[in-house]
């Protein structure tokens, strides 16, 4: 017997594809119901709840509960990074479940990733932040690490992101995450969902929950590339 996490469980968990459905829909970083996650994944109420069950004892999701209702979420920004991760080397293989179509562009144009702006919008942000040094990498492949530049700091005041808030919070200001569509990275933590609430309050784009897709209006796009190249 081989000492070490066990990979196979968590593999296991997430190679059914009903479970996979599941995780998928959580995505979005929205709540949701056993009832709509059976409608996502396919099957009977009574098989998604012991599907449920399985991931939550597997660590994959946890539930909140509200009234009478019980809500499933993914458990951390860290299940949602190895999805993300997933669906890079699925896209990769070509292990696509449909034809290339309208969605599955705007998805990869423009996306949520959880709580954060992934596709080619997210990594503009992320590589506008890298090029004006306002956002540098430290240490190595195995120990990569994010921070922001004193101007980085300050490019995000002006841009209305209460930094001194995110730095009281337990989540990691920056992270790197490996974007599935782009294969290269955007920005994660708690200042990659900072940047998207900015985005969305100022009216630039909107996230449509059913999809995960995130459409930015004609002026949205054209003050998104004015502010990040």
């Amino acid at each position: 017997m081989k000492d070490g996490p066990d990979i196979s469980l968590i593999a296991s968990l997430i190679g059914d594809p009903a479970r996979a459905n599941m995780l998928t829909a959580l995505m979005s970083g929205k709540a949701l119901t056993a009832t709509e996650l059976a409608a996502e994944a396919g099957v009977t109420p009574q098989t998604a709840s012991t599907h449920l069950a399985r991931l939550e004892q597997g660590g994959l999701l946890r539930f909140r509960k509200q009234g009478r209702h019980k809500y499933a979420t993914l458990a951390s920004a860290d299940v949602a990074q190895l999805l993300e991760m997933l669906m890079g080397i699925a896209a990769q293989a070509g292990h696509t479940r449909s034809r290339t179509g309208p969605r599955n562009q705007a998805l990869r144009e423009a996306r949520v990733c959880y709580n954060h702006l992934a596709g080619t919008r997210g990594t503009q942000i992320f590589d506008h932040l890298i090029g004006r040094g306002l956002l540098i990498e430290q240490g190595d492949d195995l120990s990569l690490s994010l921070s922001l530049t004193p101007p980085g700091q300050q490019f995000m005041r002006d841009f209305g992101i209460d930094l001194a808030a995110l730095d009281r919070g337990r989540s990691p200001l920056c992270r790197a995450c490996l974007d599935w569509s782009e294969r290269r990275s955007h920005l994660a933590g708690s200042l990659g969902r900072a940047l998207l609430s900015r985005i969305e309050d100022l009216g630039w784009a909107r996230r449509d929950r059913d999809t995960r897709i995130v459409s930015f209006t004609p002026m949205g796009q054209r003050s998104f590339d004015a502010l990040f190249g």
